[in-house]
């Protein structure tokens, strides 16, 4: 009975040496956090700077802006503010764009391409198989990725659908182009090619290429536009929509967002 009664003895002292311990070196957690983690959409898409989700409403509890999560928007940002009772700075709506209107009506492939079903694959083949290097090749990388269903693909091209789109960005990283951008909601004006050849190669591969011409930089009542390396580009800061470059763009690579 004696080594039973010690061994009774020493897990009596064991347990209760574990439960002390346990609550002076227990880790407190804020009670904050889990308001803060419910509030995101658990999208963890990395587009705030964090690794996701978790990570996120870590750091807004160590002080991170609140405004910062695009899928969750301004209704997010609203929420992390009254949970940490600072003032709502909003949240800028953004969606994704494709550079690019080069579908299988106004571009040419070089090759047919037989291997893995990938614009990644594809594009490490003379870059990709359509004649413009530049354009998008149409096989869904950016499809794949998106959790809403908010891309599909039309003649061979990317096409982003707004109403579904929560700006999260993996359809950004997944482009081996770079074709698509984050753009903001107010923003109805964009350059729909990426392409930097001079206009007489433009012209060869794509019909509705921007050849360079400096037509939409000349009639922008705003000096919104300017021409660099064949390319027009757009000023978000000074655009006010009017549409004038859109309506007089000899190609229609300038379009409506």
């Amino acid at each position: 009975m004696i080594p039973v009664g010690i061994f009774a003895v020493l897990g009596a002292v064991s347990g209760v040496l574990l439960t002390v311990v346990s609550k002076v070196f227990a880790v407190k957690t804020d009670e904050r956090l889990e308001a803060v983690n419910e509030a995101l959409p658990q999208v963890n898409c990395g587009s705030c700077g964090y690794s996701g989700c978790a990570d996120y409403a870590s750091a807004v509890i160590n002080g991170a802006p609140c405004n910062l999560c695009r899928p969750g928007g301004a209704a997010a940002a609203a929420k992390l503010a009254e949970i940490m009772g600072v003032a709502d700075e909003g949240a800028e709506k953004l969606h994704a764009f494709v550079r690019c209107s080069g579908d299988c009506n106004k571009t040419t492939h070089k090759y047919v391409f037989g291997g893995v079903n990938s614009c990644a694959a594809c594009n490490k083949f003379y870059n990709g198989s359509k004649t413009c290097t530049s354009g998008c090749l149409g096989y869904g990388d950016c499809v794949r990725v998106c959790p809403e269903n908010a891309i599909s693909i039309r003649d061979r091209i990317a096409v982003v659908d707004k109403k579904k789109c929560i700006g999260c960005g993996l359809c950004v990283k997944e482009c081996p182009n770079a074709l698509i951008v984050l753009r903001p909601e107010k923003q109805t004006i964009e350059v729909a090619c990426l392409s930097s050849d001079i206009g007489k190669i433009t012209r060869g591969i794509c019909t509705s290429g921007c050849i360079g011409c400096g037509m939409c930089a000349r009639l922008c009542p705003e000096k919104a536009i300017r021409v660099e390396n064949n390319h027009a580009l757009i000023d978000s800061s000074l655009c006010t929509g009017c549409g004038t470059c859109a309506a007089k763009c000899p190609t229609g690579a300038i379009v409506h967002i």
